[in-house]
């Protein structure tokens, strides 16, 4: 999370997307309270019109959860990009960014650690420290055998 709080810009995350990882991640819940106490993340609401709408139309297709629906609606209508590695969820939001006619960027763990890596932040060594962590400890399995490839 610290190197997350490096980023720039600032990373932040709606209140749905804490109450699902609170949720659902019990041993997550600590470390993203922390992140939050040490500003590595700014928490923010769905609290405008459009980002209500846009939030309550992706929640009634049932393909999303409340955290990835809420982070789509902040995203499109703030201009945001959004940082998110599910394929399906990426899928709805480009889909549902066509058909709103509003520019996404989505930003994928890969496209996080390469500007950390960029902005000196973080050394390809170390990236890739990360990378076999991911895939030995964490069943996730980035298809690049060195952030290397990636710059």
């Amino acid at each position: 999370m610290s190197l997350i709080g490096k980023h720039r810009p600032n990373c932040i995350i709606t209140q749905h997307v804490v109450d699902e990882v609170t949720e659902l991640y019990q041993e997550q819940q600590e470390r993203l309270q922390a992140a939050v106490a040490d500003g590595h993340l700014a928490v923010i609401q769905v609290s405008e019109d459009p980002e209500i709408d846009i939030f309550g139309r992706l929640q009634q297709t049932g393909r999303l959860g409340v955290g990835e629906s809420s982070a789509i609606a902040v995203a499109f209508h703030r201009g945001y990009p959004i940082a998110i590695d599910d394929r399906p969820a990426i899928r709805r939001a480009e889909a549902v960014a066509a058909e709103e006619g509003v520019a996404l960027t989505v930003l994928k763990t890969p496209d996080i650690i390469v500007r950390l890596i960029r902005a000196g932040h973080l050394s390809v060594e170390q990236a890739d420290v990360l990378l076999v962590s991911w895939r030995t400890q964490h069943s996730f399995n980035l298809k690049i055998s060195s952030f290397a490839d990636l710059l």
